[in-house]
């Protein structure tokens, strides 16, 4: 038994290959996202949404939050838009003390012009996509547009906290 014990350390090691390598440690955060209108740059609208990502790769996050508005497409036949707000986060990773995410935001609302000619409501829409990178603890406007046919902006904003 000496004598295995002592050829013990003699054995040969292998080097770290991404297949023995060990996983990196799980991180998660919490993501809190903003959504802001603003009209003449006073903000005149906004609501918060929260989620949690870990950095692992298969990780990712969904949130959803929305009406169902009816249109009538003929007489007596209806159909549903998606009125609200869609946001899918993935492929989180820290960088130098900052944390690069992919977002992609869908957000949908019903206007409320009086110009509007037909019965059916105005629908507005943001899209954005994109993978952004964001300092921690710190809010930081991540997409932002003017409404097509408004004097109106849509902002995304995104504060990235890490949990312990």
């Amino acid at each position: 038994m000496i004598a295995i014990a002592a050829a013990l350390p003699a054995a040969p090691c292998f080097p770290q290959t991404p297949e023995n390598k060990p996983d990196e440690r799980t991180k998660y955060y919490r993501l809190d996202f903003t959504v802001k209108e603003l009209e003449g740059g006073k903000v005149v609208n906004a609501r918060n949404y929260s989620t949690s990502l870990s950095n692992q790769k298969a990780d990712g996050s969904s949130i959803r939050t929305g009406d169902k508005i009816p249109l009538q497409s003929d007489k007596g036949s209806w159909s549903y838009v998606d009125i609200g707000v869609n946001i899918d986060c993935n492929s989180l990773k820290l960088i130098d003390n900052q944390l690069a995410v992919h977002v992609s935001a869908d957000i949908t609302s019903v206007g409320t012009d009086a110009s509007a000619s037909t019965a059916n409501p105005l629908i507005r829409q943001n899209k954005w996509s994109s993978t952004v990178l964001v300092p921690l603890k710190k809010p930081v406007t991540i997409f932002s547009s003017d409404g097509a046919s408004t004097k109106r902006q849509m902002q995304l904003e995104l504060t990235a906290t890490p949990l312990l």
